[in-house]
């Protein structure tokens, strides 16, 4: 999966944008003004981090060992960091992406839930 295959699969999301808070390499997604997903535009190959489940993200980090690591300048037990290019199959990039936007929409707030919901 390419970078601009990743941002067409996030901003496809119900209530996500996008935007460039922490400069213009870094994209931004978020969910509700919530963050479920960042890709650095100037690294080689594209990575992204993502929000993951404490138990699953050591599971990820072991299976595969050097693709998927803990959050680079993120809260390590709470993201990974995901190489997009390099073999990963984009059926688990895209549900890597799917449990980081599902994580994010579940602590939202259960009025901004409902609004998601209206979307």
């Amino acid at each position: 999966m390419n970078i601009e295959q990743f941002r067409e699969y996030c901003i496809a999301k119900k209530g996500v944008t996008e935007s460039f808070p922490f400069g213009e390499q870094t994209l931004v997604f978020k969910v509700m003004d919530k963050i479920f997903a960042l890709a650095g535009l100037d690294t080689h190959p594209a990575t992204a981090n993502l929000k993951c489940d404490p138990e699953r993200a050591i599971e990820l980090r072991e299976e595969y060992d050097g693709l998927i690591v803990p959050g680079y300048h993120m809260n390590k037990k709470h993201w990974n960091t995901v190489e997009l290019e390099r073999n990963l199959s984009p059926k688990l990039l895209t549900e890597l992406v799917d449990h980081s936007y599902d994580l994010v929409v579940k602590s939202l707030t259960k009025k901004l839930q409902t609004e998601l919901d209206k979307m």
